[in-house]
């Protein structure tokens, strides 16, 4: 529970605190005027009596029914009980009417608005009744009381009406409390999802770009091998050579992977270097003519963005292997005056990009429902990586025409930003439209 929920129920037991002291003073000062009044002592007893008792009756019945807020029908039996009580005080002796400056707020606390004012009202009429029934009272005397009554009236109509606007506050500052408690649950509960998803999407970024590309390739690998080791044995070794270097890279790239550290190629050399080792291999694997340049005059570059680029490489790399049926890719990384770029384009097939954009929306953002497994992660994934850090993806293709994938990232708002679990923007969900892969 919160602490402004706590403080609620706190603050009505506190309130309610001053009210007990109050209605205790009320009765010691009635009680100590009825028993010096002029009445017989049986009468001082009968009033003294009568008085007492209302302290168990509201003590039992009334103060739980104050705390509660809420009418039923014992809240018209206490306040039936304090008329009874009150109306035989008066009966004998009048000096116990002082009573009614803690009987009214009684009956204002324990009724409806309505009743409780007619109630406040009758109590005023009590003293002044019983007056007129005893007979004998002089005309000054008779004066005196009503104007008093109708002093009482007017002063306990007007408390009552204070008393239960308070009550009432009271009440919807409890309920705000308690929505607001909800309200602060729900939105830690949003959280923890939203952070549970981001976590999970980032994961399996993650795992599709390294991991499940890593093994995508030793499996081609070996299956290549299989199939030249008795014809061809000295290609076969040299695929498997490759199949060891390979799973040895997975591995590093895994133990990085669970130690949330830098990717193992960025760990002991530049982005240009881990780029020209990716052409390699992909060079090596395929039989493509992989060529490297870099343009521009090479810097270090933020952490955040040497990923971001790395991976965006390793994923064009692995779609034209998978998809393109290219003989020749180029990557280029560019440096410019502010902004980072890398350019990967092949003379392969090509793709429909409108197809592939139907594809995509079918698959949704899960891959589900789409023939290729990787059709939720492949470019989707890129261009949500490259709009983590503030850059822009784009991705011009046509069937027979080849592909060109390109990401530019300005240097200016991406040093400070991670290339970890935050959520992608929703612009950047829009360009992926234009980078839907259909497959690739």
């Amino acid at each position: 529970m919160t602490r402004e929920a706590r403080r609620a129920p706190e603050a009505r037991v506190r309130w309610f605190g001053l009210w007990d002291s109050y209605f205790v003073i009320c009765y010691l000062v009635t009680t100590g005027l009825v028993f010096t009044s002029a009445v017989p002592q049986t009468g001082r007893v009968i009033a003294i009596g009568a008085l007492t008792l209302i302290v168990p009756w509201y003590a039992g019945i009334g103060r739980p029914l104050m705390l509660r807020h809420e009418s039923d029908r014992r809240n018209g039996v206490f306040a039936g009980g304090l008329f009874v009580l009150f109306g035989l005080a008066t009966a004998v002796d009048l000096t116990s009417a002082f009573a009614l400056f803690a009987i009214v707020p009684m009956l204002m606390m324990s009724l409806a608005a309505r009743p409780a004012v007619v109630a406040g009202v009758l109590g005023n009429l009590v003293p002044v009744t019983m007056l007129w029934l005893q007979g004998g009272a002089t005309a000054p005397l008779m004066l005196f009381v009503l104007l008093a009554s109708l002093l009482g009236i007017a002063l306990s109509v007007l408390l009552g009406l204070w008393i239960k606007r308070v009550v009432r506050q009271n009440k919807e500052h409890a309920e705000l409390i308690e929505e607001l408690r909800r309200n602060r649950e729900q939105v830690a509960r949003l959280s923890h999802q939203a952070g549970i998803s981001a976590e999970r999407e980032r994961l399996a970024r993650e795992i599709h770009d390294t991991l499940a590309q890593s093994l995508t390739s030793i499996i081609s690998l070996v299956q290549a091998a299989d199939a030249e080791v008795e014809s061809a044995p000295a290609v076969a070794r040299k695929h498997l050579a490759l199949v060891g270097r390979m799973a040895t890279e997975s591995l590093a790239e895994a133990r990085a992977f669970v130690a949330d550290r830098t990717p193992a190629s960025l760990q002991e050399s530049s982005l240009a270097q881990a780029l020209r080792r990716q052409a390699d291999g992909l060079a090596a694997q395929t039989g493509l003519l992989a060529r490297f340049a870099v343009e521009g005059d090479e810097r270090p570059l933020p952490m955040a963005v040497n990923v971001v680029l790395l991976r965006a490489a390793q994923e064009a790399g692995t779609n034209v292997r998978k998809h393109a049926d290219a003989r020749a890719v180029d990557l280029v990384l560019r440096y410019g005056e502010g902004q980072v770029g890398l350019r990967v384009a092949d003379d392969g097939k090509g793709f429909d990009a409108a197809e592939a954009e139907r594809e995509v929306a079918e698959a949704g953002p899960d891959g589900s429902g789409s023939g290729d497994e990787d059709s939720g992660f492949g470019l989707r994934g890129m261009a949500a990586r490259v709009a983590e850090i503030g850059g822009v993806m784009s991705v011009v293709s046509r069937r027979g025409a080849g592909t060109v994938v390109e990401v530019k990232v300005p240097l200016d708002g991406a040093a400070g930003r991670p290339a970890g679990p935050s959520a992608p923007r929703p612009e950047a969900v829009g360009r992926l439209t234009e980078a839907a892969d259909g497959g690739r």
